[in-house]
């Protein structure tokens, strides 16, 4: 990632597609398959959203920081790395669940594991903006520029 406002974006396109999931994902409206066709393909491309977002990471942010100095800055990006493990498997798992065989009937606890899985990223984006990006800010791995407009988020 070249700078911040990358990373802030791809922050904002995530909450972006949660918020949009979840007004769409509701009992009533996925009952009319051209709405549960829609969740199902929102759903996918929310996943392949997320495990870019982690393999840029993997790719560009960490490497970076695993060789600094540091040790604070190479433990919190081991944090971080540690915490995708748990991420992608769940994804996968939902994936494999719920998503592979497009038949769209989502039940109850398809709806409560989708919820469950949005607290999770939300939980993700939450950490990188409140511990991440402030370290690599103050290392100086990113600096901070201006964007026309107001902030995604």
């Amino acid at each position: 990632m070249s700078d911040l406002n990358v990373y802030r974006n791809s922050h904002a396109e995530l909450r972006q597609m949660i918020d949009d999931l979840n007004s769409i994902l509701t009992p009533e409206l996925l009952k009319i398959r051209p709405n549960a066709k829609t969740a199902y393909e929102l759903l996918c491309d929310l996943g392949k959203k997320v495990r870019s977002h982690l393999a840029d990471e993997d790719r560009s942010l960490y490497p970076t920081l695993l060789i600094h100095e540091d040790p604070k800055i190479k433990s919190i990006a081991w944090g971080f790395i540690s915490g995708e493990k748990p991420l992608r498997k769940i994804f996968d798992d939902y994936h494999k669940r719920w998503l592979k065989n497009c038949d769209f009937k989502f039940t109850d606890d398809f709806l409560a594991e989708t919820h469950e899985v949005f607290e999770m990223v939300a939980s993700r984006i939450d950490r990188e903006e409140q511990v991440l990006l402030p370290k690599l800010l103050e290392i100086g791995v990113f600096q901070e520029t201006q964007q026309s407009g107001s902030p995604s988020f």
